[in-house]
């Protein structure tokens, strides 16, 4: 995965998140919209083979890097949680 910021202010960031699809993308926008201060988030990948995912995020209150670091902390401790549960089956 390879992040490249292609726009960003204090309460807006516009970014690439190369090498990755739909699967991530989905789970990282979900997380994203829970983080308080989070006002929009969206993305898109213009071609589906080829594409590159471009995210927005719109703060209020809250930097959007910080945003992404509290998402993708709540996002670990989910995969962890998740590899519990399938140990103990």
């Amino acid at each position: 995965m390879e992040f490249n910021a292609v726009e960003e202010t204090k309460t807006k960031l516009v970014f690439e998140l190369k090498g990755e699809t739909h699967t991530f993308c989905n789970l990282l926008k979900k997380s994203l919209q829970e983080v308080n201060g989070v006002e929009t988030v969206s993305y898109k990948i213009d071609h589906p083979l080829i594409g590159i995912p471009t995210f927005l995020i719109e703060t209020k209150g809250i930097d959007p890097r910080k945003a992404i670091k509290e998402a993708l902390k709540s996002m670990k401790s989910q995969a962890q949680d998740f590899a519990k549960e399938v140990k103990s089956l």
